[in-house]
């Protein structure tokens, strides 16, 4: 399993991610991630909901309802264009981050090369 400290510091750039391909509802958002972590990301709605709220918040992020075909109706969410613009230096800061940790990780790397 990812540490709870790893887990809390990519909250934000997973879920911009996420939404980065499409709109969704919570619970489906809950599934992605952990099918796509292999089971090593498993959020909770008491994880999930207020990472979204806080996210519309600041603006990154909208809600609308929607009818579901299998019960009552779904609240959805999806990437405003300051949202898409986040997502983008999200993701470039943890690419940095990447990197880094590659070359450091390598067995070739020395401080003195």
């Amino acid at each position: 399993m990812i540490g709870k400290a790893l887990v809390a510091a990519s909250l934000k750039p997973i879920m911009l991610s996420v939404l980065s391909h499409g709109e969704a509802y919570g619970y489906e958002i809950i599934h992605r991630i952990e099918q796509l972590s292999g089971g090593q990301l498993s959020w909770t709605a008491g994880t999930l909901y207020p990472v979204l709220h806080r996210l519309e918040g600041e603006g990154l992020v909208e809600s609308f309802w929607q009818p579901s075909e299998s019960g009552p109706r779904r609240k959805y969410y999806r990437l405003t264009n300051k949202g898409e613009t986040a997502m983008a230096s999200e993701k470039q800061q943890w690419m940095d981050v990447h990197g880094l940790l590659l070359k450091l990780w390598s067995p070739d790397f020395s401080f003195g090369s």
